[in-house]
């Protein structure tokens, strides 16, 4: 007797056969979605589309419109992007996965490109989508994946799984190839065709794909030779480290030389904000703005604060003004989709009153600036400043490098700066450490010890500060005199001793669970580090607490 259960799809009930696989439930509602489904959501939990289910459930099928499913399907295009390459140019051939760029994924390889191997890459990836070869989790024994990849030289992958404590591990094959990926993945190749290739360099190529955030389409390439070259700048300092992966991180840590290397990281990060108030000072006779923007959790608080004493050296006086102070009124400010206020916005900022106050102290002016009183949702005025010969304007706000700011005050008297959290190691080849999630790590540790705020307070939030980022600030970074990294190359490890046991707190009723679980598998990846010999000035401290500047 054929046994039936209900389950809940999209807010409607369906009786379906016990012990149906997902993919086969989704199969009914393959129309409904723009892409093809990757995964779903049973009942909140994240499952593969091989899972089958037993009793009554409720089921979200997931694209690549979601962040899962976006996740889901770029390692899965990677890994095409893997065995095409192989097959092309042999077993040794690799693809070593890089740093985020341009809204794609800027990958070098182990060998010399052209732009007519990028094409054959390509066509080869086409064919092995048209095939629809399916992609397979396998369970193995974490000593028997260690040897496989020890044998086929991806020595780095082995050394991964040296710091898994699992007896058993999932890999994925696809044809004749196995690989381990730190996210759920699609069941065959057909689901994976929206993607994109382009030449960057001899050794370089970007892996393009829609995102949630470019109305799920893949972006057109444009060249940001400014950004590429700070990554490049970065990855070039983890190179001469030897400190390229999470392996040689934990290498370090395991040997007991962490300490050294977070002192010379810190003075390395110090020394180039040194130079940046150095060159502001040799534009002295011009320069009397220094504007900073950048995403959610990058450190602008302490950067500019360390700026202003870099530049009080040099025999400057800093006045400090936050662009969140020229708020309109709350009942002025704009409100979203969702008829929330959105302070993201440019228009919540009464520009007005900001371009002619700063004019005003550029002419020599005293000028009454405004505090903006959050609890009242006013502007009050209390502060009085004028700007003498040696002083200069220090303005942070995420609209701070938007060109339609300061219109009426000349380029040259503005010096920009754009600064992020750049992620410069990897997992492994081909799992990189995210920025985003360095900077969610960051934020969720801050925002719980100085606000208390909760694990999943933040990661509520979180997809609005993502997408205001990429409306407010992201377009703009081009826009920086100097961009500066605020990522440290050791900190996911210190990091993981203060965030961890906040993740442990996310029940697995929340919708934020998987998440959660997420962050905490990509955690057990680093060995623990202690934060005694991080410095009272370190970007760090603005995050884990006891900051100089606090």
């Amino acid at each position: 007797m054929i046994e039936t259960i209900q389950v809940t799809i999209n807010n409607n009930n369906y009786d379906v056969t016990k012990g149906m696989t997902l993919e086969e439930i989704a199969s009914t509602f393959a129309k409904d979605y723009k892409y093809p489904i990757l995964l779903a959501k049973v009942d909140n939990r994240l499952k593969e589309l091989t899972s089958i289910v037993k009793e009554s459930s409720n089921i979200q099928f997931l694209d690549l419109t979601s962040y899962e499913g976006n996740r889901c399907h770029i390692n899965g295009v990677i890994y095409i992007l893997i065995c095409a390459v192989k097959k092309l140019y042999g077993k040794k051939a690799n693809v070593i996965i890089q740093h985020s760029l341009d809204k794609g994924i800027y990958i070098e390889t182990n060998f010399k490109l052209t732009k007519e191997k990028v094409e054959a890459i390509k066509e080869t990836m086409n064919d092995i989508i048209k095939a629809d070869m399916p992609i397979t989790r396998v369970t193995i024994d974490r000593i028997e994946a260690m040897n496989y990849f020890e044998s086929i030289g991806d020595h780095t992958k082995a050394g991964v799984l040296r710091y898994n404590t699992n007896t058993f591990i999932h890999l994925y094959r696809l044809g004749n190839y196995y690989n381990y990926f730190y996210s759920f993945m699609a069941t065959s190749t057909e689901k994976l065709k929206s993607y994109d290739l382009t030449y960057i360099k001899e050794n370089g190529l970007l892996l393009r794909f829609p995102t949630i955030y470019i109305n799920d389409k893949i972006k057109d390439y444009e060249p940001h030779p400014h950004m590429f070259e700070v990554f490049k700048e970065y990855r070039d300092w983890a190179k001469i480290m030897n400190i390229e992966n999470s392996v040689e991180l934990n290498e370090v840590v395991s040997k007991g030389k962490i300490n050294d290397l977070i002192k010379i990281d810190e003075t390395l990060q110090s020394n180039r904000l040194l130079s940046v108030a150095k060159e502001i000072n040799s534009k002295k006779s011009k320069v009397k703005i220094v504007l900073l923007a950048g995403p959610s959790s990058s450190g602008k608080t302490t950067t500019s604060k360390k700026l202003c004493m870099y530049l009080e050296s040099f025999g400057l006086t800093p006045k400090v003004i936050g662009m969140d102070d020229y708020f309109v009124d709350r009942e002025n400010t704009p409100k979203d989709k969702d008829g929330n206020y959105n302070f993201e916005c440019l228009e919540a900022v009464d520009l007005k009153l900001f371009d002619k106050q700063i004019a005003e102290l550029l002419k020599g002016e005293t000028v009454k600036v405004p505090t903006f009183n959050f609890q009242l949702g006013k502007k009050e005025y209390k502060r009085e400043i004028n700007l003498g010969k040696n002083d200069i304007l220090v303005i942070e706000g995420i609209h701070a490098l938007d060109r339609k700011i300061l219109t009426n005050i000349d380029r040259d008297r503005k010096y920009k700066i754009y600064i992020s959290a750049l992620t410069e190691i990897n997992m492994d080849d081909h799992n990189r450490v995210s920025t985003t999630d360095n900077r969610l790590l960051r934020r969720i540790i801050r925002d719980n010890r100085t606000r208390g705020h909760s694990v999943e307070h933040t990661l509520a939030m979180w997809d609005k500060v993502r997408e205001g980022e990429e409306k407010y600030i992201f377009p703009y970074q081009d826009e920086a005199d100097y961009t500066i990294n605020s990522a440290l190359i050791y900190e996911i490890g210190v990091l993981k001793t203060y965030v961890e046991p906040l993740l442990y707190s996310v029940p697995a009723t929340s919708p934020y669970y998987e998440e959660a679980i997420r962050l905490i598998n990509f955690l057990g990846l680093f060995l623990p580090i202690p934060s005694d010999a991080i410095p009272n000035d370190s970007i760090l401290r603005e995050f884990i607490g006891n900051s100089y500047f606090e």
